[in-house]
């Protein structure tokens, strides 16, 4: 039998946020294109978001009662152990059941218990870091992991420079191509043709400074010719759909949530963002000027050390949680106020895009399996 011809089983786990799961449901999607009749099997942490969206994506998936340790002391870190057991045990039944020929994993905890064990039977097994920071459970996984999947350069620090692969992180395909699309984009949110567009997203449950820096200029946006389309949360929509209507404003645009993200990337002259791998990622392909406002509150700064890998090859612009507040039009009016400034900007971040990295993935998986 050709091998492109096989019926793979292929676990794939990890978890906990976006920036993990839309990468993973992404791998899969493409590995199932590459060998139609491929069996996949997610595992997640309970109670966690991949629990929904996985199933949503159309795929199986068994939840681990595993849980992160808390860097403060916390009564939740004295059932680390048994959590830990329990979901090793569960992984060794999962393996067993499943038969998988490789397993991968996209990071955050509930990917460490099953790739351990898997490691430890000799299962092939591939890992995927959306960070330039790496995570703790890749980082301990990566020694035993047959192939590390990377998006940044220089990530040799954390991982043996023989596993490394440089990817990108997979996203997803309706943002692959946005020609002909700002037309659409702009009548489907309503927005003023005549103006410049500044999309602003922090993340479908919302960023606290980036939404306090827009309710902050948000009238002087306004009357400067500027119009916002602004994805403010899940957690803000209320309070922020209120301040607005107050404001009577006319070309502040609230939404809880985007779905048609496509379609905001192709009308937007300029995004404001949190810097989360897959973030970042998904920007680089559109290849708009790109202000990051990066959230100090996740592991190692790393969101921080995501934008500075764009911003020190001058394809974005850099704007610290600190000093956010009262200085987002500032900022876009300096972008601006150069003749293709902004047109550069957006130039040398799409030259850092990788729009194949899904399938550099599933070949690096493939690779990897005898």
């Amino acid at each position: 039998m050709k091998k492109e011809d096989r019926t793979y089983r292929i676990m794939i786990s990890g978890g906990g946020t976006g920036g993990h799961i839309y990468p993973a449901i992404a791998i899969a999607n493409a590995w199932k294109e590459k060998h139609p009749g491929a069996e996949i099997l997610f595992v997640g942490a309970e109670g966690k978001m991949e629990m929904q969206k996985v199933p949503e994506a159309g795929y199986k998936i068994e939840g681990l009662t595993v849980a992160g340790l808390q860097r403060s002391l916390s009564l939740s870190n004295l059932s680390f152990p048994f959590k830990l057991l329990k979901s090793i045990n569960k992984s060794k039944k999962l393996l067993k059941d499943f038969q998988p020929e490789a397993v991968v994993g996209v990071g955050g905890y509930a990917s460490g218990p099953l790739l351990y064990v898997a490691q430890g039977r000799g299962i092939p097994t591939l890992l995927q870091e959306q960070n330039s920071y790496a995570g703790l459970t890749n980082k301990l996984l990566a020694k035993k992991a047959n192939a590390i999947c990377v998006a940044y350069p220089g990530m040799d620090k954390f991982f043996p420079k023989s596993k490394i692969k440089l990817t990108g992180n997979p996203v997803r395909k309706d943002i692959l191509n946005l020609k002909g699309k700002r037309e659409k984009g702009l009548d489907h949110f309503g927005l003023d043709r005549n103006r410049k567009v500044l999309l602003v997203l922090g993340g479908s449950l919302g960023a606290r400074t980036i939404n306090q820096a827009l309710l902050a200029d948000m009238e002087a946006l306004e009357n400067s010719g500027y119009q916002v389309l602004w994805q403010c949360g899940k957690f803000y929509f209320s309070e922020m759909k209120d301040k607005v209507s107050l404001s009577s404003l006319q070309h502040i645009h609230v939404r809880e949530f985007i779905k048609e993200m496509d379609l905001a990337y192709a009308a937007a002259d300029v995004v404001v963002s949190r810097a989360g791998a897959l973030s970042v990622s998904e920007l680089s392909l559109v290849g708009k000027p790109v202000i990051f406002i990066p959230s100090p509150n996740v592991a190692e700064d790393h969101q921080t050390k995501n934008a500075l890998a764009y911003v020190n090859r001058d394809a974005a612009i850099l704007l610290k949680d600190s000093e956010a507040v009262g200085k987002v039009k500032n900022t876009l009016d300096s972008l601006f106020a150069e003749v293709g400034k902004a047109k550069e900007i957006g130039e040398n971040m799409k030259s850092m895009a990788k729009s194949n990295a899904a399938e550099e993935i599933i070949q690096a998986l493939d690779d990897i399996i005898a």
